[in-house]
Parts: C-alpha cells; structure tokens; sequence
C-alpha cells in the first residue's frame, strides 16, 4: 500500500528515472535476512545507500525467532547480519553510504556482556538503549574497518517522532488525551523524523564523513561509552557468533 501510494504520488515518471520495488525483510529472522540479500544481491548491481531503520521499542520480554531478546535481535543483531551481507555489494558501489537509525536513549544503557541476551534480568527500557547504544557502536567499528573503501557510516537519532513505535508502552486511559494533545504539539511528524536520515543518505555535505553522529541535521557530541573502540570491537566480534558469521 505504501510503495502504491508513492508511485501515485511520485507519477510514472517518462524517463524511467526511478523504480520502486518492495521485498520481504523480517529483522527478527537471520532465515529472512539472509534469504533478502541473497536476493538484493541476484537482482541489483549496486547498492548506494543501506538505511538501517527498523525498531522494537520497549516491547515485553519475548524472543525472535533464533532464540534472541527481541530488542537486541531486531534493532542490533539483525541489521548487524543484513549490513555484513551487504558490504560486498557496497564497497563495489563505493562511494556508497551506510546509514544507522539509533535513539538519544542509547545515554541510558549499557553492553553487558554477560546478559547480551537478557535472559538473568530484562528491564525493557534499558534493553531498549541497549540495542541503540549497540546500534552506535557498530556503525563506529564499522566505519572504521570500511576506511578507504569509499564506503561511510555514520549513525543519528531522529528525534521523538509520532509512530506506532510507542504501540507496547501502555497510557493510563484518563492521561490518553493529555497525551496525543503533547504528542502533536511536540513530537515530530514521521516525514520531519526523516530528515536526518535522508541528509546523510544523499546530502553533499557528508561527503566522506564517517564514523560519526547526527542529530537535527548536525553532527553531535556523544557520550564516552558509546566512542569505546575496544567496546565496539568486543561486540562486533560476538555478534559475529551470535548471527552465525563465525563458529
């Protein structure tokens, strides 16, 4: 419905300037990643820009279909896969970008490695700045290990936005109207909560910037936990197992 929507919007363009396809992509199924790039990869010759955007959000304790807390395994685990089984098709597309949807809440959280999987305790607020602390730190590594590819990847927030990403955190009824009245004061609308996004996706500005942070359209300072390389490099390194990309 929304790629007819789009095309209706955007008009069958003479030129053949552009086509817009939808493919199947459950974040939550290494099985389905893999089955996608395999996919992108038969069917497009280039890849020049992979925006990481899919998100869970404070959801009950439940597991994806590999067995992983489902906040780490949809927001990290799952583009951490998608993204390596892509990189081939990026680098020989370079300059090519890669993008990464993270949270300013990434502030409240912490890689334990010893419960990556939330199985001796789960708070779903901080598995949730968890998975987006997760998200910085290997669009860093990253980042680093792409250097004099052509290839960037840089990271952001976009802001609190009004989606249905909020759909499991629950409203006492009487503070519902209070809610939505502050929501659409204050919270951004879903096209102005992309912007971020489609900056560092297309923008000249950035260029061959890599390996940073952006907020509003600019680059953003970001806390000392979440620029730990030897952090980052642990997390790589055991994602790597979790996804299956190393025994």
């Amino acid at each position: 419905r929304a790629a007819r929507e789009i095309r209706a919007e955007v008009g069958e363009r003479a030129d053949g300037a552009g086509e817009l396809v939808v493919r199947e992509l459950d974040l939550a199924s290494l099985r389905s990643v893999r089955a996608f790039c395999q996919r992108v990869l038969q069917e497009e010759s280039r890849l020049d820009v992979l925006i990481n955007n899919a998100g869970v959000f404070q959801c009950p304790y439940m597991k994806t279909e590999d067995g992983f807390e489902m906040q780490f395994g949809v927001n990290h685990l799952g583009h951490f896969l998608l993204t390596n089984l892509l990189l081939g098709l990026l680098k020989n597309s370079a300059p090519s970008r890669v993008v990464v949807v993270s949270s300013k809440l990434y502030k409240y959280g912490e890689i334990n490695f010893e419960d990556l999987n939330s199985e001796i305790s789960y708070n779903k607020s901080f598995c949730y700045s968890r998975s987006k602390l997760a998200n910085i730190l290997f669009a860093r590594e990253l980042a680093r290990r792409l250097e004099g590819t052509g290839v960037t990847v840089n990271s952001l927030h976009p802001g609190i936005v009004r989606t249905n990403l909020g759909r499991h955190v629950n409203i006492p009824l009487l503070a519902k109207p209070l809610f939505n009245l502050v929501s659409w004061a204050f919270f951004k609308t879903p096209l102005e909560g992309a912007q971020t996004s489609i900056y560092l996706a297309s923008s000249p500005d950035v260029e061959g910037v890599t390996g940073k942070y952006f907020g509003d359209c600019k680059e953003e300072e970001l806390l000392p936990k979440a620029m730990d390389d030897l952090v980052a490099r642990k997390l790589w390194d055991i994602s790597e197992v979790m996804v299956g990309l190393l025994k």
